[in-house]
């Protein structure tokens, strides 16, 4: 039976299921609104402190850590007025998730004990919610409560159906704001019918991103790499300057050399962005059954492999989340096989292992049983495929 008849023999369920999904504006804020936004970045990281500083004196001295809210230290601190309130309030939940998530009995959910925000160091974002129209999109702008109207580009609006749930303002370290808003709709749609036939399988790459089971190859470029000869040289530039060694006042030429770095790395990272949302984009569009490996890649990046700058100017971990989510939106199907699955030693003719591949040297083998010659990278990705089908026929389809 191919495909097609199969789409039209199974019988479709159809199913509703509230889900969220955020866009990200650029904005164009006033010098004005500049301030405002520093504030409120400001009181949130001074709320966080004070409320993990005193949850930590209260379990020293009675051995509970104590509900607080940020409404007690606005007689203290009367600026903590001048900013949104549930941009305060939302800094109270995260603490309280952080504290869960500390504390989770779950090992792979557990997270470490919540730190201090540093006003040099820490991520500048803060979260609002809509209230009745206290935050909406407008023609090229966004309305914000205690802001106003910023300028915004709005590249894609949302549907008539979505509702406005909260927005995150936040700045980039090169100086940009940005507010991604988070709507929530109903999703009406069938229980997928995914052809096996139309399937792939991408086997992890140091040197190109990924290889699929087609012969194909994924990016070859290393923007970090192709850019580190330009970085190195604003570097040195920042170590001469005045502010460059510790105890020193930052002078402002010092300040200036690092918002070029900071421009540079921001470069790097979105030239990496673009390229993981082409591939990952075009194999979610042409494939229905997309098998990878669960790779560690932490532990890729590890010195004793050699090549940990090649891994994380990969991206590979960022490129399977991209395809995860935009396989899911289509209807489609990541699965993924186990990272102790012997893809590099077994033969995808006959199935023999051949325990001389573990060297990551050998890049072509010939078969000691049937006599084929194979390229590392492809056998392996034709393995991924063959064990990924078996998995999504077992967990699936049966």
């Amino acid at each position: 039976m191919n495909c097609q008849s199969a789409l039209e023999s199974r019988t479709h369920v159809w199913y509703n299921k509230c889900m969220n999904k955020a866009l990200k504006y650029r904005l164009y804020p006033t010098k004005t609104q500049m301030q405002m936004f520093a504030k409120t970045f400001g009181c949130c990281r001074k709320v966080w402190n004070l409320m993990l500083s005193e949850k930590v004196e209260a379990y020293r001295n009675t051995g509970k850590f104590v509900v607080v809210t940020p409404a007690k230290y606005k007689t203290d601190y009367p600026f903590l007025k001048e900013v949104d309130s549930l941009a305060l309030a939302n800094t109270q939940l995260n603490l309280q998730k952080a504290f869960r998530n500390c504390f989770s009995k779950t090992r792979k959910k557990r997270n470490a004990f919540p730190k201090y925000k540093s006003a040099k160091h820490s991520r500048k974002s803060y979260t609002t919610n809509n209230q009745k129209g206290t935050v909406a999109i407008l023609g090229n702008s966004i309305r914000l409560p205690k802001v106003g109207v910023v300028r915004a580009v709005i590249h894609r609006m949302p549907d008539p159906d979505w509702r406005l749930k909260s927005v995150t303002i936040s700045q980039d370290c090169d100086g940009k704001y940005f507010a991604s808003v988070l709507f929530e709709y109903e999703s009406t749609s069938v229980e997928p019918v995914l052809c096996t036939e139309n399937a792939i399988g991408l086997d992890y790459s140091s040197k190109s991103l990924y290889v699929d089971s087609d012969g194909n190859h994924g990016s070859h470029h290393k923007y970090y790499q192709e850019s580190q000869k330009r970085l190195a040289k604003e570097q040195r530039r920042l170590s001469r300057r005045i502010g460059s060694r510790k105890g020193e006042s930052k002078s402002s030429n010092y300040l200036k050399q690092l918002h070029k770095i900071n421009k540079i790395h921001k470069h790097i990272s979105n030239q990496r962005k673009d390229q993981l949302h082409k591939l990952s984009t075009g194999i979610a569009n042409r494939y229905d059954i997309v098998c990878v490996e669960s790779l560690n890649m932490k532990s890729l990046a590890n010195k004793s492999f050699g090549n940990g700058r090649a891994t994380l100017d990969n991206g590979y971990g960022m490129f399977l989340g991209m395809l995860e989510y935009k396989l899911s939106d289509r209807g489609k199907c990541l699965v993924r096989v186990d990272k102790w699955f012997p893809s590099s030693q077994l033969c995808h003719c006959c199935g023999t292992i051949n325990p001389l591949t573990k060297k990551l040297d050998v890049r072509k083998w010939t078969c000691p049983a049937c006599g084929e010659t194979h390229d590392r990278d492809i056998n392996a990705a034709k393995n991924i495929l063959t064990e990924g089908l078996r998995i999504y026929k077992q967990q699936f389809v049966a």
